[in-house]
């Protein structure tokens, strides 16, 4: 497994840190906490939270060079886990309003006239996500779909099609710079646009896999039904406040990379016109502290170093970022160079959609569906996601092949001749990018 691979790594590097065989106990500490997560779904907070301070405790006991006020706030040199951290709480609780207030425009209400009335219209719902992921935070793509689902679904939504909802946010995201938290990070690092986009290739390729047999399931489970309300108004105020969340967080994501500021300020602004749903924050707090617990645990692990850089390496890390923050692991590849950027950006983003708590979008619509929690079911349900990104990664292998990326750092120059896969040969070639 490579994160046990990371772990004898950094074990080899570091004899006075506690381990057991190779790995040291920090791993052990996370695992122990995810197999929690796993078993007590129904307190998953709580199991995040315990895991968290088990692992500063170990590290203020064990590890001398550790410093949490650096870590979080960082230096002038290097920065901390603060930018990360509180555009995740701004973006969740933000979100969590944001789809209240679409829900309450009745949009969603009179969606089932426009939808196909049998499995299709499950399947376009999902393509509808999938595209607004493409330009939108996935967090808010998820949200925004999962609130259309309760309505059109009557409330009745298989697990599933919850899945499918996550992987349709994630695919999405995959190929657009502004879809996903990874593929930004890629951006402000030096990686242009353009390399990632082929991940759309796989997006695609999985989504006739999950988006088929996701609507399926949800239609034998609970058909769309077409008895619209007659009489029902469209509040085209609140759909105007619901643009003026998704641009805001736009501008400032690509201004500032803070998306979340640009969410609470529209936010703030729509007070004035409409109600705001405050409420919404209560229901959404457990699942937010329970996702920031998560990804501060990931990004205390001493994964130092990856595996080198292939198309093997970036398979196994889409699995790895359904149970790893893909947040740290994003990093790491940045620093190590070499990698297909549009290949990862696909593992370590639609790869999160196989476990519910593997990326913040499945987090997100947890908070609205807690079923989904349940992580024996979410796999049960959602098997087809695992298979879709398997089909889908092996699709981009076979039609474009790895084709790596050096150097892509900023005030870097230098074209470097890199190494190619060709699939209808397999064979590698010399290139430059």
């Amino acid at each position: 497994m490579l994160l046990t691979d990371v772990a004898m790594t950094v074990a080899e590097s570091s004899s006075v840190i506690p381990s057991i065989g190779p790995i040291r106990i920090e791993f052990i500490l996370f695992a122990l906490t995810l197999v929690g997560v796993a078993l007590f779904h129904k307190k998953t907070m709580y199991v995040a939270l315990t895991g968290l301070v088990a692992i500063l405790i170990f590290k203020f006991i064990f590890d001398p060079s550790f410093n949490l006020v650096h870590h979080v706030v960082g230096s002038a040199g290097e920065e901390g886990e603060w930018r990360i951290l509180v555009n995740l709480m701004g973006l969740l609780f933000g979100f969590a309003i944001l789809a209240r207030i679409f829900e309450e425009s009745n949009i969603p209400e009179i969606l089932p006239k426009f939808l196909p009335n049998d499995w299709k219209g499950g399947l376009v719902l999902l393509f509808m996500i999938m595209v607004l992921s493409s330009f939108l935070d996935n967090i808010a793509a998820a949200m925004i779909g999962g609130t259309i689902a309760m309505v059109v679904f009557k409330g009745r939504v298989h697990i599933g099609y919850l899945a499918a909802i996550v992987a349709a946010s994630n695919a999405g995201g995959a190929g657009s710079v502004v879809g996903d938290t990874t593929t930004t990070l890629m951006w402000i690092d030096g990686v242009e646009p353009v390399w990632v986009l082929h991940a759309f290739v796989a997006s695609i390729a999985a989504f006739l896999i999950f988006g088929v047999f996701g609507s399926i399931q949800q239609h034998k489970f609970q058909p769309i039904t077409k008895d619209v309300k007659i009489g029902i108004r469209v509040d085209w105020l609140k759909i105007f406040i619901v643009f003026m969340i998704l641009v805001g967080a736009i501008l400032t994501n690509f201004l500032l990379d803070f998306p979340a500021l640009g969410v609470w300020i529209a936010i703030l602004i729509g007070t004035l016109f409409r109600k705001t749903p405050w409420g919404e924050l209560q229901k959404a707090w457990m699942g937010t502290v329970f996702l920031m617990s998560l990804v501060t645990i990931a990004s205390l692990m001493p994964v130092e170093e990856l595996p080198p850089a292939s198309w093997q390496s970036a398979f196994i890390l889409g699995f790895v970022s359904a149970v790893f923050d893909n947040i740290p692991l994003t990093k790491l590849c940045l620093e190590q160079g070499g990698y297909d950027w549009g290949m990862l950006a696909y593992t370590v983003g639609f790869g999160g959609s196989m476990i519910w708590f593997g990326s913040s979008a499945g987090v997100a619509l947890s908070n609205m569906y807690p079923e989904a929690k349940n992580t024996v079911n979410y796999i049960k349900g959602g098997w087809h996601v695992a298979v879709a990104y398997i089909v889908g990664f092996f699709v981009l292998m076979a039609t474009l092949g790895w084709q790596p990326h050096t150097p892509h750092k900023k005030g870097s120059n230098a074209e470097v001749p890199e190494m190619q896969y060709n699939p209808v040969e397999g064979t590698q070639s010399t290139g430059t990018h």
